[in-house]
């Protein structure tokens, strides 16, 4: 089974800082059919993204514009910049992991 997982895990507020899974991601992996685990591999590889980063300027994905009715980033603990992340497009989760959390 692929895994994007490299050994380097600390929950970080929700989001996993050495793969950048969000926690759910990583808990329902093993459940979870072929395409499902290859959907969240293209987004962190940033091959499925929905729009630019509004923080780096590189590849992001927002669940929402990808036409779902809630965003991965949903379920993270509340950073720093919570209202302006609200007010932007999705922040990718390189740069989303790095915001402290409130």
């Amino acid at each position: 089974m692929k895994t994007p997982c490299i050994a380097a895990c600390k929950n970080n507020g929700g989001i996993c800082s050495g793969c950048h899974r969000t926690m759910p991601e990583i808990i329902q992996w093993r459940k979870w059919s072929d395409a499902e685990r290859d959907a969240v591999m293209q987004q962190l590889s940033r091959e499925s993204a929905t729009h630019d980063c509004p923080a780096c300027g590189d590849a992001a994905h927002c669940d929402i514009s990808a036409g779902k009715s809630t965003c991965w980033c949903f379920e993270l603990e509340t950073r720093e910049s919570n209202q302006e992340r609200k007010q932007q497009a999705c922040l990718c989760r390189h740069c989303l992991s790095a915001l402290p959390i409130a």
